[in-house]
């Protein structure tokens, strides 16, 4: 089965079928009638549309040297029975000449049920269901997805369309098995492995038999054993979905076997109320209530309008390592911005911290109302702009997810904005302190060299804010240039303002000496290394 809409190949130099032609010719003529697919020549090349599997048997008609359309022209459709995952198989019933006929697919033990004799290169013998099975089960076992064909024929012919049902049905000859491969992308693997270190937890709902899906399960990681598939069966037995037998069922399963729609939900269902957030995946119109149940329902783009219309968001590729980049690019986004939330707020704390400090000390206030919105507005106000821009940490998908009832101001936010607003706000009243109780300066030099000192603390804080896990040391400068741009340009526009008569009148800011700039500057690095050992103290094991 190829994936994906472009089917490269149709035309074969040589058949690609083996066996006895009239029995490969039956079954590739009733998969051909009993179709809802089309296939395509464009001058790009063959186009499909429908099914996968539908399609891929019509690909299949092609290198058996028959025409699709041809063959369905040949004869008059009198109704159908279509595919429902509750029933597992779809059937069409045709007059050819003056015969009444039915052909017939679905899932094998489906199929076996309507089934009483089985093409064989002798001819129609006596249907040996358990060979049949048997066979299934090891295709199923490599990964294969198995479907069973069969046709019969009608006494008379059967009511419209609108009335065909499974009682109109008469006893079938199995034509053959089926048999597809759907190779996995090569990077489903890796998208899961990323899911398991991000602590996320993959589960597999297929209407596929369940060896196929443990099969492949296991080729992607998702389980180990059959211990871990859970069977529609299985679900209908336990019954109810209240009681706690059917929440362990579902919380310990990682691979659903032919279930029905209506488990599906159930499955969501319940993994919802066992306290999970639950993304579900779908592309069908039977997938749209657990879609709708689910916390994100992801529709794949070339899902039915029902399913996308249902969704929360539609991957237009159908690729799952398209979600997982989207969960790794919404932690990013999430990081910065509690990143900016971070240098904002544990800014405008020191601030405060500052001006209460002065009050109860009786001293004047260290910032004129001006220099306050400097500060706020332009001095943090690019380097807020720039630092919103910073690059995803490596270790994002390595962190396990937050709670969704966890807000942005958690215990690790409201230490660190402690420590850093308490830390510049003691730097800054200090140098206050001291400049007019114990140097006797004025307040207009006092007042500027606070000022200068804020800029140079916020400048170095937003460096401090790169990470909340990591050293400063560790964070390549190169991972956000515009970082280093933003506060060389905020702190550069502070001292161009100092020289500038006009702006240096409106701020209240006169030029400081080299060495004052650099004793300051000293200064706000301290607080540099007083968040190192935060960051440091926080690694310890045990520290919460």
């Amino acid at each position: 089965m190829v994936p994906g809409g472009s089917y490269p190949g149709v035309e074969a130099e040589e058949p690609v079928l083996s066996g006895p032609a009239a029995q490969v010719e039956s079954l590739v003529r009733a998969s051909a009638l009993c179709n809802e697919a089309h296939l395509e020549r464009l001058e790009s090349g063959w186009q499909g549309h429908g099914d996968a599997m539908d399609v891929a048997l019509l690909v299949l008609a092609h290198k058996a040297r028959l025409d699709p359309e041809a063959v369905r022209g040949e004869v008059q459709p009198l109704g159908e029975i279509p595919y429902e995952s509750e029933r597992k198989y779809a059937a069409v019933f045709y007059r050819r000449g003056a015969e009444t006929r039915v052909a017939l697919k679905g899932a094998v033990e489906t199929v076996l049920g309507f089934c009483e004799r089985m093409r064989t290169p002798a001819g129609d013998v006596p249907l040996d269901a358990d060979r049949v099975i048997l066979e299934a089960e090891s295709l199923a076992g490599d990964g294969f997805r198995v479907l069973a064909i069969a046709e019969g024929g009608l006494d008379g012919t059967p009511p419209g369309r609108t009335d065909v049902g499974e009682a109109d049905l008469p006893r079938l000859v199995l034509l053959g098995l089926a048999a597809f491969l759907d190779p996995l992308r090569p990077e489903a693997k890796e998208a899961v492995a990323t899911c398991r270190e991000a602590g996320i937890e993959v589960v597999m709902v297929t209407g596929d038999h369940p060896a196929t899906a443990l099969s492949i399960a296991r080729e992607l990681g998702i389980a180990q054993g059959p211990g871990q598939v859970v069977t529609g069966r299985r679900l209908a037995e336990i019954g109810s979905t209240e009681i706690p037998e059917f929440f362990e069922t579902v919380t310990r399963g990682r691979v659903f076997a032919r279930v029905s729609p209506l488990q599906k939900l159930d499955i969501v269902d319940g993994l919802v109320r066992a306290g999970q957030f639950v993304a579900v995946t779908g592309d069908g119109v039977n997938d749209a209530p657990a879609l709708k149940k689910a916390n994100i329902g992801v529709a794949m783009g070339s899902g039915t309008d029902v399913a996308k219309d249902t969704a929360s968001i539609i991957v237009t590729d159908d690729n799952f390592a398209s979600i997982v980049a989207g969960v790794e690019e919404g932690r990013f986004a999430y990081d910065n911005i509690r990143k900016v939330s971070y240098l904002l707020i544990s800014c405008g704390l020191a601030e405060v911290l500052l001006f209460a400090g002065t009050l109860l000390a009786g001293l004047p206030l260290p910032l004129l109302p001006v220099q306050l919105l400097w500060l706020n507005l332009v001095t943090n106000g690019i380097q807020d702009v720039a630092l919103a821009f910073e690059a995803g940490e490596p270790g994002a998908m390595k962190r396990p997810p937050r709670k969704p009832t966890e807000g942005i101001f958690n215990r690790l936010m409201i230490q660190q904005m402690v420590a850093s607003g308490t830390t510049m706000a003691l730097l800054a009243f200090g140098t206050w302190y001291w400049l007019m109780e114990r140097q006797g300066m004025g307040e207009f030099e006092a007042r500027n060299l606070t000022l200068m000192l804020m800029v140079l603390l916020e400048n170095v804080h937003a460096f401090n804010c790169r990470s909340e896990y990591d050293s400063v040391l560790h964070v390549p400068l190169a991972r956000n240039r515009l970082l280093v741009v933003g506060v060389i340009a905020a702190h550069a526009l502070h001292i161009g303002c100092m020289y500038q008569p006009g702006m240096a009148a409106i701020l209240g800011l006169a030029p400081i000496s080299f060495g004052s700039w650099i004793i300051l500057l000293a200064m706000a690095l301290s607080l540099l290394v007083v968040m190192e050992v935060f960051k440091l103290i926080r690694r310890s094991p045990g520290i919460p």
